[in-house]
């Protein structure tokens, strides 16, 4: 993501790249970061202090992980930078640092940045509030081999969307594994699967299905060229905002 953001910035009209950051120990510390990203040279070197990126930046996006995504928002509220987060894994504990940091400064949070699938999101919330508990809900994603965590953020935000569309919180209903005699399905449970393999950039269905039929509803990613673009689109949004703890949804206008 880092690399496609970095060329994605580098083709849109009134952005540049101010910065980038690797982990302390990598060896790409020190190289000039459209190298990095198969790009010509910009004169700018990959740095391991992620502050000298938030002194440079009017913007920060991290795709990063969990733990370095906490560190990210304590320099944004020590710098008052905006911070544009990607990052998938966060627990409650991220999520409950994200809005405090919306304090000092704007974060915009999306567990994918994708048009597509906020307006999956939606419909995931619309269609669950409409139906019954005649219907089982059903979320399963698939992604390439290295990703770390499952289920997905979007695979999760899409199940906290159909639990906010039943009026009933995920955690009471969420089925995240099923491994032997389990028993037959909990009427009103939300269930999630994960796979994983090849190359797939991402894969997310959202299943209503009761007696006699079933809806789906769904969103197949191609190329994280998309993920890029929203972030861009997010980035632009967040640039000189009041502080405070954004989503997606602002970004494109859907609250």
């Amino acid at each position: 993501m880092g690399r496609t953001l970095i060329e994605a910035v580098g083709q849109a009209s009134g952005m540049a790249v101010a910065g980038g950051s690797e982990r302390p120990e990598s060896d790409l510390i020190g190289r000039d970061v459209g190298t990095i990203a198969g790009l010509e040279p910009v004169g700018i070197e990959a740095t391991g202090d992620p502050a000298v990126l938030f002194g440079v930046s009017d913007v920060v996006i991290d795709f990063t992980t969990p733990s370095l995504t906490l560190s990210h928002l304590d320099l944004a509220r020590s710098t008052g930078t905006a911070l544009v987060i990607g990052t998938t894994g966060l627990d409650d504990v991220g999520r409950a640092a994200m809005v405090a940091a919306g304090d000092d400064a704007a974060i915009v949070f999306g567990a994918n940045m994708s048009l597509g699938v906020n307006l999956l999101l939606g419909l995931t919330r619309q269609v669950a509030a409409a139906l019954d508990d005649d219907f089982d809900i059903e979320v399963v994603e698939m992604h390439h081999r290295h990703k770390k965590d499952a289920p997905s953020g979007t695979a999760l935000a899409l199940a906290e969307a159909a639990a906010e569309g039943r009026g009933v919180a995920l955690s009471d209903v969420a089925d995240r594994g099923r491994d032997g005699l389990t028993g037959a399905r909990q009427r009103g449970a939300i269930g999630l699967a994960a796979l994983r393999g090849g190359d797939v950039v991402g894969d997310h269905t959202v299943i209503f299905a009761a007696d006699g039929e079933r809806i789906e509803i769904g969103h197949r990613a191609s190329s994280r060229e998309i993920y890029a673009r929203g972030a861009l689109k997010a980035a632009a949004w967040a640039a000189g905002r009041e502080p405070g703890f954004y989503g997606m949804a602002d970004v494109l206008g859907l609250t």
